[in-house]
């Protein structure tokens, strides 16, 4: 707890849970709530960490501030393997263990989905990334997050000298964000060119048919059974020659040891903190524009919030396409005027509103 990097806007509670019948150990962190009441999705991993958690809970904190929400950020990390536990068992003593956190509501993440969330619902009474059968908005059927990365990527490529259409895209970790935002690039004129998911990746310069990958994907598995281009590691994936890179999966996957293996011109955080600081730096000294993650994903988020408060499908479409071209158009000019990163930017705007809800409350 202590080698935690607290400062002057969290994070405000970490909590470690067990629960000694079940054996189930959980991490929650609620980094601020000046804003309003804390969202944040529920992380099931074997390897999940409290440093790992606190990380994603204060991108939260930022992602929620810049998106306008009346929200504050937090997390959760469940450390259990989502593919061996009991998920009904798992999730409903996990949401038994939150009840009392009530400036908390959940919503889904890696290992979980809208199915996870109703229990947690039916548990706690609050939860967002519902079912569309219980009143929710079910963020990866809709695909909201990678609607808000097609979003985003209309503001940014101009900037970074790319016709959209046209553009190849590489996509890494092919699940719900990924097969999301290849899709809604697809729309736009872009070219998915190479793919990986936790098994590999193939990449075809030709091309590659997103409604075959999709077939190949749900009946094997894995997107490395495509059958046509080259078989790629997961790792190879990041040098492919690309125009547009998006990283969707786990954290830290570009890092200062690869990151000049990286040839797309603008990289779209796909994942949340799947770029390390010092990677963003040296991307930034060759000429790569890199939207942070609390810009470029907040789709997801902002779907939530619009659920939370009642809105409809098309009102959260609107919502998400109008914040996220406004929010990454005004961190690049930022960036641009003032000569400095496009984090160092968005963290700027984001701390500032938090801030400022900060002198009104009494914590």
């Amino acid at each position: 707890m202590s080698a935690l990097p607290y400062d002057d806007i969290g994070p405000a509670r970490v909590i470690e849970l067990y629960s000694a019948r079940e054996r189930l150990r959980a991490v929650v962190v609620i980094d601020n709530t000046a804003l309003g009441p804390a969202i944040g999705g529920v992380r099931v991993s074997p390897r999940v960490t409290t440093d790992e958690v606190w990380r994603l809970a204060r991108t939260m904190t930022l992602k929620n501030s810049l998106a306008g929400l009346p929200h504050g950020g937090a997390k959760a990390g469940i450390i259990a393997d989502p593919a061996t536990v009991d998920r009904e068992r798992c999730f409903r003593v996990f949401a038994r263990m939150i009840r009392e956190l009530v400036d908390y509501i959940p919503g889904p993440d890696m290992g979980c989905d809208e199915t996870a969330m109703a229990w947690v619902h039916d548990e706690t009474g609050r939860a967002v990334g519902l079912p569309e059968e219980i009143g929710g908005l079910p963020l990866d059927r809709l695909g909201a997050t990678g609607f808000g990365l097609a979003a985003s990527a209309e503001v940014a490529a101009p900037v970074a000298g790319i016709e959209l259409t046209g553009a190849r895209v590489a996509i890494q970790g092919y699940g719900s964000v990924g097969k999301a935002a290849a899709r809604f690039l697809a729309a736009k004129g872009a070219m998915v060119v190479a793919v990986s998911d936790s098994r590999g990746g193939v990449h075809d310069p030709d091309g590659i048919d997103l409604n075959t990958l999709l077939t190949v994907k749900e009946e094997s598995g894995s997107v490395v059974n495509y059958g046509k281009g080259r078989r790629i590691t997961a790792e190879e994936l990041f040098g492919v020659p690309c125009d547009i890179l998006i990283p969707a999966a786990t954290p830290d996957v570009i890092h200062e040891g690869n990151a000049g293996a990286v040839t797309a011109r603008l990289i779209l955080q796909g994942a949340n903190i799947p770029v390390t600081v010092g990677a963003e730096e040296l991307l930034h000294r060759r000429g790569v524009l890199a939207v942070p993650d609390f810009i470029a994903n907040a789709g997801g988020v902002i779907m939530a919030a619009m659920e939370y408060a009642g809105r409809s499908e098309q009102e959260a479409f609107t919502s998400i396409g109008e914040r996220i071209r406004r929010n990454t158009r005004l961190i690049l000019e930022k960036a641009a005027a003032e000569a400095i990163l496009p984090r160092a930017a968005a963290m700027a705007l984001a701390r500032d509103r938090v801030e400022r809800a900060m002198a009104y409350r009494d914590f």
